[in-house]
């Protein structure tokens, strides 16, 4: 069995972001060589998430109201958490969207259901954070 490792550094210019990560994750899995296994895709920060839906900007500014709605992130003094830092909902958020992904390797390509893509969410961006892709298999 090969295993393969990649780790994407990602820093959005805003506290909140969905971004598309299918097109990385397909080049990671190109450069892996693996043709049958399991991909893992996991979000390194806890305030952070990779998760898997549709890539549709209506459904992203969806989740973006119903996460505001779950965990508000003001006022800040709401959330016991929040005193050294501001970003009880972001720990909230990421609860809610998961930590990771594992999609199946069939035949060198990532074994999708129709319209599954590969989504980070950002939470308490403004900082580089990193997302692990780890491949095994054959």
């Amino acid at each position: 069995m090969k295993s393969f490792r990649k780790v994407l550094t990602l820093n959005t210019p805003t506290r909140r972001a969905f971004i598309h990560l299918t097109p990385e994750v397909e080049k990671a899995l190109a450069e892996s060589g693996i043709r049958e296994g399991l991909c893992l895709v996991n979000a390194m920060h806890i305030t952070a998430s990779v998760f898997i839906n549709d890539n549709e900007s209506g459904l992203h500014r969806d989740f973006e109201r119903w996460l505001e709605k779950l965990a508000p992130e003001k006022p800040y003094d709401q959330y016991d958490h929040n005193g050294y830092e501001d970003n009880a909902d972001a720990h909230l958020k990421r609860s809610v969207m998961g930590r990771e992904v594992v999609v199946a390797v069939t035949e060198g390509r990532l074994d999708f259901g129709p319209w599954e893509r590969i989504f980070y969410g950002e939470f308490d961006g403004k900082r580089p954070k990193r997302v692990l892709i780890k491949i095994i298999g054959e």
